[in-house]
């Protein structure tokens, strides 16, 4: 027996209703991907010396004074976020980006910056006050505002000594008191845009800013974070927007482009905090109905019995599904994925998916399919970006942001485990040199994953099939984002992650060259604590570790030895596996350590470089490649020491025996020996080779390599 039709589709509408309609009310979304004169008054109110031009938000004028810049403005967005409720304590998430460009017009004095912020304004725009230090916030006399703010600051000029010039600071109802700060290294004088991408989330109570900044020609990334619990210092309603600021010197302070979502109010209390501060909330916005309690009453008892019913409902619908679940099932209507039915009793991919995000308390999102086919025009061959063993990954635009959707393929042998991996563990992970998730789907006998867009592709094309090759500056730093998204995964984390598919084609590079690591599908969670994990054999060819193929065993170890080859092909441009001919394969790592043998370690620099490198750094990467590449994985060092290793150039290196020790297998004993036609340094189960000195991150004598 099924349900009518006309049932199931009224109690869709009145859930969805009820469901939705509160968070069209409480949750603030917009996207300026450029903000024009048209957006004055109507989406962005200014004061002060603000204006909006073709160029964006001016927060303060393109003209410079000859004497004296005083200048200040300020933008706010014109409607209020409702960011918390007094009744239930309930606490908003909330992202926002935006691009923004500070100029001194190649002058090498400047001040004093920009800020983004969350605040309750409640008297008039103070121009005079609010110049200088203050960044259109406050009066830099005071030490702390009268009116609550919480603002993320890019100073230009720091006030406060042992803070660099330049810096990055999270700021709570202060100008010059930072809860943290972080040095920005930005040119000024260039005038190049940045961007930033600031987040709250109200479970962990952490307000985190990611920014770029560009310095020596090139853009560098960093961020830092807070926690900090914003009912503590901020109304209910609050204004968002933008300020800044100069004093004695000049400078321009624009924000081109703004994009902000906040969530539906989320409770992670049972009872409501304390009432803050009893500055008055920043008025809603006539997009919000507020009625005066004393004088509603009767308008109240309407509310009420409205809600009551809909209530109500609600309640029978679930009771009239819970009736037909059951004949429903036997019709054969449970969730199919890659064309299989999966029993509804079972812990299903879909629902044990979507329990691990909500446990994860990510910012993915579950996208249905029709929005994704549209996204990618029905995953269209013009719009495919790549293709792999997993499937195929598509160019798409959604909600206004490109995105790489990956379609994992039916034919994957190990489709639905690659796909409940990268769920499961990337959506959990927060670090800037890895691919963010945005998403994910599970409708149609379809598996697919959104991620952020990576507009420069993947380090093996730039490394192997681009004529224009990276620079060495470029591939230095790619390598060190390398080395700490692996750090990150083994050392930092809450488990242990094991990659166990570290390769150039899986090392994609975002719109500024920074390393992003991706592709979770092979990727294995254990304790810190854990030995090696027995497991089917994972990896490509050419980069899996020696002892791999033997023991089935995946390590830190094995994910080490991965990066070693990465390395050795950034700095060689050379793959994995070299061939020569048909029959005349080699394995890099082999050719590497044979002109490290004969002293001719930069003989093997990527010709593509016509020599433009760093010698020092050329070298010493191919040293840590092939340290990290020894075919003996306890001689190998941790990630945390190749990061180290990587950042300063004074750290000391291994020397390594001038032939690669072979390992010898022994099938009775079940040990592995190290054998050269050099010197021999014994061990219980192991022995390996060096001309003068036993190899490992301990070494039995002080010669060491310095570069």
């Amino acid at each position: 027996m099924a349900a009518p039709a006309g049932l199931c589709r009224f109690l869709n509408i009145w859930a969805f209703l009820l469901l939705v309609l509160p968070s069209l009310v409480r949750s603030l979304s917009f996207n300026l991907s450029r903000i024009t004169p048209s957006d004055g008054n109507v989406r962005i109110k200014v004061e002060g010396d603000a204006s909006i031009t073709t160029q964006g938000i001016q927060l303060t004028p393109y003209e410079r004074n000859s004497v004296l810049n005083y200048k200040a403005g300020r933008a706010t967005y014109v409607q209020s976020l409702h960011l918390w409720d007094k009744a239930t304590g309930d606490l908003a998430d909330f992202t926002t980006r935006f691009t923004f460009n500070i100029d001194s017009d190649g002058n090498t004095s400047f001040a004093d910056g920009l800020a983004f912020f969350l605040a309750n304004f409640s008297t008039p725009f103070n121009q005079t006050a609010t110049l200088g230090g203050g960044l259109g916030l406050m009066d830099q006399t005071l030490v702390t505002s009268p009116e609550p703010f919480v603002a993320v600051m890019f100073d230009t000029f720091s006030n406060v000594k042992y803070i660099p010039m330049t810096n990055v600071s999270i700021n709570l109802n202060s100008w010059n008191r930072s809860a943290n700060s972080t040095e920005w290294l930005n040119d000024i004088t260039k005038g190049e845009d940045n961007n930033a991408v600031i987040t709250y989330r109200a479970k962990s109570k952490t307000l985190r800013v990611g920014f770029t900044g560009f310095s020596d020609g090139y853009y560098q990334t960093d961020s830092l974070s807070y926690e900090v619990d914003l009912r503590d210092y901020l109304p209910e309603f609050v204004s968002i927007g933008f300020s800044g600021a100069t004093g004695w010197l000049f400078e321009k302070n624009t924000v081109s482009s703004w994009q902000f979502d906040s969530t539906p109010l989320r409770s992670d209390s049972v009872s409501a905090p304390p009432a803050p501060s009893p500055s008055k909330p920043a008025p809603p916005t006539n997009h919000t109905i507020i009625i005066p309690e004393e004088k509603s009453s009767k308008k109240g008892l309407v509310i009420g019995l409205s809600i009551g019913v809909l209530v109500f409902v609600v309640l029978l619908g679930l009771a009239i599904y819970t009736c037909f679940k059951k004949k429903w099932a036997s019709k054969g209507d449970n969730l199919i994925i890659l064309g299989q039915p999966i029993d509804d009793n079972q812990n299903t991919i879909g629902r044990a998916m979507d329990g691990e995000f909500e446990k994860a308390g990510s910012g993915a999102k579950k996208f249905s399919y029709t929005e994704l086919a549209t996204a990618t025009n029905s995953f269209s061959e013009e719009q495919k970006l790549g293709e792999g063993g997993f499937g195929g990954v598509y160019l798409g635009t959604l909600r206004g942001m490109k995105v790489a959707v990956k379609r994992v393929s039916r034919e994957s042998k190990q489709g639905r485990e690659e796909y409940a991996s990268e769920v499961k563990i990337i959506s959990r992970l927060r670090h800037r040199n890895l691919v963010p998730l945005y998403g994910w789907c599970h409708e149609k006998e379809e598996l697919l994953l959104v991620y952020e867009y990576m507009p420069e592709g993947s380090l093996d094309y730039h490394l192997f099939k681009k004529k224009s090759p990276l620079n060495w500056k470029l591939r230095y730093r790619i390598a060190q984002g390398l080395a700490s998204a692996l750090s990150y995964l083994h050392e930092d984390w809450e488990q242990c992650i094991l990659h166990r598919d570290i390769k150039s084609s899986n090392v994609l590079l975002d719109s500024i060259f920074n390393a992003r690591l991706g592709d979770f599908g092979l990727a294995w969670l254990v304790d810190h604590e854990n030995a090696p994990q027995k497991t089917y054999l994972g990896g490509t060819p050419g980069y899996i570790a020696p002892e791999c193929h033997l023991t089935l065993k995946t390590s830190k170890q094995s994910d080490v030895y991965s990066f070693g080859v990465v390395a050795l092909e950034i700095a060689c441009g050379r793959r994995a596996i070299i061939r020569n001919g048909p029959e005349d394969v080699i394995r890099l790592v082999d050719w590497v350590w044979d002109l490290y043998g004969m002293g001719k370690l930069l003989e093997g620099a990527d010709p593509k470089l016509c020599g433009d490198f760093v010698e020092q750094e050329m070298e010493r990467l191919m040293v840590i490649g092939l340290w990290c590449a020894h075919p003996d994985s306890d001689t190998r060092p941790k990630i945390s020491e190749v990061v180290h290793s990587l950042k300063s150039q004074v750290v000391q290196l291994p020397i390594l025996p001038p032939k690669m020790p072979k390992p010898v297998y022994s099938t009775c004993t079940s040990t592995v020996s190290f054998t050269s036609e050099y010197h021999t340094n014994s061990s219980s189960n192991t022995h390996f080779t060096s001309s003068s000195v036993s190899t490992g991150s301990s070494t039995s004598s002080s010669v060491l390599h310095t570069f």
